[in-house]
């Protein structure tokens, strides 16, 4: 018998999808990271909305933005979200936030992608993910 934490681990076909994961504490990202790589996903990891757009600004790849609209750089994740949307729209956005009305604004900025409020599940993610990567 399964349980719930090998459940919700399912593995990815080899044509993984990439994950940016822009998020400033380091030690919350890299239990993020962790989780989406075991769960099949090619996680690239970023502390700020600064190297986040250096690296997409480079042509690198990611099929979804995961930004905490707090994170630190010279613009703030509201600002990377705007810039990915203009730039980069082949890129999905899921954007968090342990604020409630900044979450709520978030959910109005990605008319067409979700956001999660702060603290959520690992498990919650990876379904958003998965929505997102199924439109």
């Amino acid at each position: 018998m399964a349980s719930n934490a090998s459940e919700a681990i399912r593995p990815l076909p080899r044509e993984t999808s990439t994950i940016l994961l822009v998020e400033s504490n380091a030690l919350k990202r890299m239990a993020i990271a962790g989780y989406l790589r075991q769960c099949g996903y090619g996680v690239v990891e970023t502390d700020g909305p600064t190297e986040a757009r250096r690296l997409l600004d480079s042509g690198a790849k990611a099929h979804i933005a995961f930004i905490d609209l707090h994170a630190q750089g010279e613009n703030d994740g509201f600002a990377l979200a705007h810039w990915i949307r203009k730039q980069r729209p082949d890129v999905k956005i899921l954007l968090t936030s342990g604020v409630r009305r900044t979450a709520e604004t978030a959910g109005e900025l990605c008319e067409q992608g979700p956001h999660l409020a702060k603290p959520y599940e690992h498990r919650d993610l990876e379904a958003q993910i998965r929505r997102l990567l199924a439109r």
